[in-house]
């Protein structure tokens, strides 16, 4: 199996399940977005996830043709917003706080998070 089916079926059930998480559990999951980002050190610690992950992928898989492109920008994605969680926490936060206090931003970004997901899901195992 190559690099890019593998990460599609690896990152493609996990957008699904937390974009679908978000959008049947809205309330659960702005509550626990709101004690998160209150917490510097789990926001260092997701920051240097975040990091981790993205360089993973972009070190294994810097594809810039055809679907597997997708791929990588989500992976530099990881690696810019890992980054920025580790240098700028606070700046991070303040973004977050004021998104999740917007009703719709969660529910619009659960939606995206699942359709990708969903998306990569099908490329992975389907298509």
């Amino acid at each position: 199996m190559d690099t890019s089916l593998f990460l599609a079926r690896l990152i493609g059930p996990m957008l699904l399940v937390i974009g679908l998480g978000v959008l049947i559990n809205r309330e659960n999951f702005r509550a626990t977005a709101k004690e998160l980002i209150a917490s510097r050190e789990q926001m260092f610690i997701i920051g240097l996830l975040t990091l981790l992950g993205g360089l993973a992928i972009v070190t294994t898989h810097n594809v810039w043709q055809g679907w597997p492109t997708i791929i990588t920008v989500f992976g530099w994605i990881f690696v810019v917003g890992g980054a920025l969680r580790v240098l700028f926490p606070d700046v991070v936060r303040s973004i977050q706080g004021a998104a999740l206090d917007k009703s719709m931003l969660p529910a619009i970004g659960g939606t995206a998070q699942a359709l990708f997901g969903a998306w990569l899901c099908y490329v992975g195992y389907i298509a």
